[in-house]
């Protein structure tokens, strides 16, 4: 068996059509004929040849073995991983059917497999750093073979997705990537900033870090103290004295399971009880799929920071954070070329 990594497009477009449909597409556009009908990698060379005419040669060699892959070497009971770019979590499935070409279907989704989903809304701070530099390689498919991944990613599902336990001793090839391919050392950059504010700001600490992200953005708050909140971590409003508008609720979840609807119904209600305009709540793990369905009935009363959007908050005020916070946190910016993403 193996273990592949599949992107749902560029820009995370289609992440909604991977999930319901129980599938996972191949999603290069035009691209309507029948990839088993490729007897090898040099026919399906010619194939995307003549559908993309003007595509450079070695885009169009890389896009020939991406595609067959997905159309001849991924099998029934390999796993795939399927990374969100709308939030720092992975789908995880197994792969239950063959390749399949429907020529009807709407583009780009002429080429699919069926899948099983393992599991969902899995945090990206689950996986050692290891397993994640493997996944970021950038390309849109790909089988994740170092590091013996595929086995731990399995055990990883008989523990709930708990994070293994690999200490910085145990990576020694973080600097070759997944087959020697490019990858996105901003989201690595990303990963290594979560995994250091998460040890620095576990529990009570992480709403002390959002207490001191919303002070430098000119709230007067209230933290609560460490235990029972019922529902109330942080009470903030605009102002020298906290009695300016908006007043905000904010709830801060540290831990690395994603909350679900009724956590966020706790704090509307504890909105009401303080009589606050605003919610805030904040997962470190993120949000389950209840969650972000409740997000356009809720889009003018609350807002969700997962861990994407606290590092987003923490990177831009970090230059206004008290030295004594800035040296739990030590952070530095530095430039690099930008990562040039393929498109599919």
């Amino acid at each position: 068996m193996a273990l592949w990594l599949v992107r749902t497009g560029r820009h995370g477009e289609f992440e909604q059509r991977f999930l319901q449909d129980n599938r996972i597409y191949l999603t290069w556009g035009d691209l309507n004929h029948d990839l088993s009908k490729t007897a090898n990698n040099k026919e399906l060379w010619a194939l995307l040849h003549k559908v993309y005419p003007d595509a450079p040669k070695g885009k169009l060699s890389n896009n020939t073995g991406q595609m067959g892959a997905f159309a001849h070497k991924m099998k029934p009971g390999d796993w795939v991983m399927v990374p969100y770019k709308s939030k720092p979590a992975f789908n995880i499935a197994k792969i239950t059917g063959p390749y399949v070409f429907d020529a009807s279907a709407e583009n780009p989704f002429y080429h699919f497999r069926t899948v099983e989903w393992i599991a969902k809304d899995v945090p990206r701070s689950n996986f050692d750093p290891d397993l994640l530099y493997s996944f970021g390689a950038i390309q849109t498919i790909f089988q994740v073979e170092r590091i013996d991944a595929e086995q731990r990613v399995r055990a990883m599902a008989g523990t709930n997705w708990k994070p293994t336990g690999l200490t910085a001793t145990d990576i020694d090839a973080e600097d070759e990537g997944e087959a020697g391919a490019e990858v996105d050392l901003e989201r690595l950059a990303r990963d290594k900033i979560a995994k250091l504010v998460i040890q620095k700001f576990k529990g009570h600490g992480l709403a002390r870090l959002i207490e001191a992200v919303l002070k430098v953005q000119g709230y007067t708050t209230y933290l609560s103290h460490e235990g029972p909140d019922k529902g109330i971590d942080i009470l903030a409003a605009l102002g020298p004295l906290g009695f300016g508008r908006p007043r905000i609720c904010v709830q801060v979840k540290s831990g690395d399971s994603p909350v679900d609807a009724p956590t966020l119904n706790q704090l509307i209600g504890s909105m009401q009880n303080v009589q606050a305009d605003q919610g805030l709540l904040v997962s470190w793990g993120g949000f389950k799929s209840s969650v972000d369905r409740e997000v356009p009935g809720q889009f003018f009363r609350v807002r969700l920071w997962d861990q994407d959007a606290i590092i987003d908050e923490l990177l831009a005020n970090y230059d206004k954070l008290d030295e004594d916070l800035r040296a739990e946190l030590p952070l530095k910016r530095i430039w690099s070329v930008a990562a040039q993403e393929e498109e599919a």
